[in-house]
């Protein structure tokens, strides 16, 4: 299927799958996979290791001052996909533990590393034939993008995705600690003044808390047909 240089925009909740989609479909069809979440989060373990969250606490004047220095950004391999690298370091397996998963929300609500984040996703965006998942791709980041999508699913499946998740990573997780997680993300992240998570009024709504991947991929196969008139 000719799918034409258009930016996909997808949405959601916390540990819908937003990110194993985009990747499914930067695969399938030929996109570049830009993780939104992973450049808070690459912010976030930036902060974390220069000292600037301190008892719950974040120093923005000071994270504010050192954030210009911060070189984040995405390398492909036909192995592992888009990875995100800290100048010369690969920072993947870091950035998805629950110490970083704790102070995202809060660090992703600050106008300016917003500002700095939004910046980065459009140069990096620049031609189209981009899939890109995130809080507000949709609604603040690429308003105009030419596909829109806006996942779902239950509390329950979403929390056993992310405790399955991190089981299998090695990492200690308890099953309430990571639904209390998710639940104070989703509330902090759709509460913030700045960018609030919420559903563009054009985004087409996949909940998927009962799909396969495969399921996943016909449906937006369908979509894409049906809205650009793709006959194959």
């Amino acid at each position: 299927m000719q799918i034409p240089d258009i930016i996909i925009a997808i949405d959601g909740w916390s540990s819908t799958g937003k990110s194993s989609f985009a990747k499914l479909v930067a695969s399938s069809f030929g996109f570049l996979y830009l993780d939104s979440g992973a450049m808070y989060r690459g912010v976030t373990l930036f902060a974390l290791e220069k000292g600037f969250i301190a008892d719950a606490a974040i120093d923005e004047a000071a994270l504010r001052l050192a954030l210009p220095g911060l070189e984040l950004h995405f390398e492909r391999d036909e192995e592992h996909g888009t990875r995100l690298f800290m100048g010369e370091r690969c920072i993947e397996g870091e950035i998805r533990g629950m110490k970083v998963s704790s102070f995202v929300s809060p660090i992703s609500a600050i106008a300016f590393v917003r500002a700095w984040v939004d910046e980065r996703l459009h140069a990096f965006s620049e031609g189209g034939r981009v899939v890109m998942d995130g809080r507000d791709i949709g609604t603040t980041v690429f308003p105009d993008a030419e596909l829109k999508i806006f996942m779902t699913a239950s509390p329950e499946v979403r929390a056993q995705r992310r405790y399955d998740e991190l089981v299998m990573k090695g990492q200690k997780a308890d099953l309430e600690e990571v639904r209390r997680n998710l639940q104070e993300r989703d509330y902090i992240d759709s509460h913030r003044e700045t960018s609030p998570l919420r559903q563009a009024q054009d985004a087409f709504v996949l909940d998927n808390s009962e799909m396969t991947f495969h399921e996943e991929l016909v449906w937006i196969q369908g979509l894409i047909q049906g809205k650009f008139g793709i006959l194959q």
